[in-house]
């Protein structure tokens, strides 16, 4: 049997529903009537009449004081359907002419924009933010712990940065498992280096790009993203010495 929740589905509000479903059962019938039926009072039944008849979707009898209203057929919902999907479009149109808009006053901040993300999910979302880089991504890193903590997501995430023919460099801890990463390097758009693990021993990744730092602590399950064009910066220029000097001892073993 109809209910009111298949017709919220498509389009209609909780009220429209209601008093759709009530004039269908009733027949043609006066505003009174249909809005006993659907549980809503006289000027509020009058108004989501009115509502519908301009969807198309009900039409008024006549013109006396004892106006009724009739359904018009119920295959018409699929124009109605249609023109919620046009209208929904249209917002959507909209909605993408106003973000550069919206985004220009959000980057207008002077202070460092600082979001934490908890929980596995919420790594998720700081490593996907790392998608959107314009620039190559630098940073520190020890795949094993992403590998273990979201195995799923590591295998989806690399070729979605391959794709996308986004760049990396990661200073890295020198360990069996991260030999096995590296010989991927060329392959998955990657330069690597590897420092003795005794003085990086990592329990978590950094990586910068653009004008935003992001972190992630794997043992306690959070990730933070700071968006600043100084603070990224600074970072940039600290891992483009940190990479010169890996290059150095590299060359000395």
């Amino acid at each position: 049997m109809l209910n009111k929740k298949q017709l919220t589905s498509i389009g209609f509000s909780d009220k429209q529903a209601v008093v759709y479903l009530a004039l269908l059962e009733l027949g043609p019938s006066a505003v009174s009537e249909i809005s006993r039926r659907a549980g809503i009072n006289r000027t509020t039944g009058y108004d989501i009449l009115e509502m519908l008849v301009s969807e198309g979707l009900v039409s008024p009898l006549g013109k006396s004081k004892k106006q009724k209203y009739v359904a018009e057929n119920p295959e018409k919902i699929v124009g109605f359907a249609e023109n919620q999907i046009k209208k929904a479009q249209a917002i959507l149109l909209e909605a993408k002419k106003l973000a550069p808009e919206l985004k220009s006053i959000y980057r207008k901040k002077e202070r460092p924009i600082v979001k934490f993300y908890e929980g596995k999910e919420g790594i998720k979302q700081v490593f996907e933010d790392t998608l959107t880089a314009k620039s190559e991504i630098v940073g520190y890193a020890c795949a094993e712990p992403m590998q273990k903590s979201i195995p799923e997501f590591y295998f989806e995430y690399l070729p979605q940065r391959i794709a996308k023919g986004i760049k990396a460099r990661g200073i890295m801890p020198d360990t069996s498992f991260m030999h096995k990463i590296v010989k991927n390097d060329r392959k998955e758009l990657r330069q690597s280096r590897l420092v003795a693990k005794e003085k990086l021993d990592l329990e978590i990744e950094i990586n910068i790009y653009d004008n935003k730092v992001m972190m992630v602590s794997w043992a306690e399950n959070l990730g933070i993203l700071i968006e600043s064009e100084k603070i990224a910066k600074a970072q940039k220029q600290i891992f483009e010495l940190a990479w010169q000097a890996t290059g150095i001892i590299k060359q000395k073993t």
